[in-house]
């Protein structure tokens, strides 16, 4: 039995290895490639560079227009990310502790959000807030919202299952009111669901070139991925540039994985198990 169960720990221990090469191999494509020249690139993509250059970074810093691209893309996700986690936190939180059918029809009917591709309602949505003058920042804020409820939601829905009611109660009888109940009892406890909306949300809306190039394609309100499009034109394609820039442009997405990854696992398990 042991010699078996070591057996199966050695399989999963090669098959997570092997998942792990296929995840990193388009990053190694990106890194190595970063240093070389446009027409090392072409002649050989797979190996390591022949020779190391650091040049591409500095004119693709330069292209981006990093700081004031990066400055767009971090109002933009910060923005929306607080917007995601006080409203749907607030509407799980209403949904879980409302015992009723309407209730029940109502996360229903959030869950089926979950199964219709942003695609299918991309040409009436972009229509709908160009007829009431919102496209800009704030209504693109406000479509990520509404793209994003119904995930958010829906883990924060079912983390609220393994919190006991009880504790409103307690809460209730101490002279507590239902916002101060949500904001200095639930949503502390909420936590992990909330560092894995923001990191999930986040990656999203950092990398997002299909919809901000509806929205917000106005001189001086480029994302990084908008910037990112001027790598490429019609009849040459800076590829040695583009990837200097995308190494540089996933930076701060990594970084914020590094530091809250311990949270992820234990978030997305509160809000689809319990």
């Amino acid at each position: 039995m042991n010699e078996q169960k070591k057996r199966k720990a050695l399989g999963i221990k090669i098959v997570g290895l092997l998942l792990v090469l296929v995840w990193l191999y388009p990053f190694y494509l990106i890194v190595i490639n970063s240093f070389k020249t446009k027409s090392e690139i072409f002649k050989n993509t797979l190996n390591i560079p022949e020779q190391f250059t650091l040049e591409n970074y500095p004119v693709a810093f330069e292209k981006l227009d990093f700081f004031k691209s990066a400055m767009n893309s971090v109002l933009i996700t910060a923005v929306s990310l607080f917007v995601i986690v006080i409203c749907t936190s607030m509407a799980a939180y209403a949904l879980s502790r409302n015992k009723s059918k309407l209730s029940d029809r109502l996360y229903f009917v959030i869950a089926i959000g979950l199964l219709i591709p942003f695609q299918a309602i991309m040409i009436p949505l972009v229509s709908s807030f160009g007829k009431a003058n919102m496209l800009n920042r704030p209504g693109l804020v406000i479509m990520y919202l509404g793209l994003a409820s119904s995930m958010a939601i829906f883990l924060y829905f079912g983390a609220l299952r393994g919190i006991p009611q009880s504790l409103d109660e307690a809460a209730t009888i101490d002279g507590a009111s239902r916002f101060q109940i949500y904001w200095h009892i639930i949503l502390p406890l909420l936590k992990p669901t909330t560092v894995t909306v923001i990191v999930l949300n986040s990656i999203w809306f950092w990398n997002d070139y299909l919809l901000p190039s509806l929205v917000i394609n106005k001189e001086g309100m480029y994302t990084i991925p908008l910037k990112m499009f001027y790598f490429f034109g019609q009849y040459s394609k800076q590829w040695h540039l583009a990837l200097a820039a995308l190494f540089i442009a996933i930076i701060p997405i990594i970084i914020l994985y590094v530091f809250l990854q311990k949270y992820i696992i234990k978030g997305i398990s509160d809000g689809a198990v319990k």
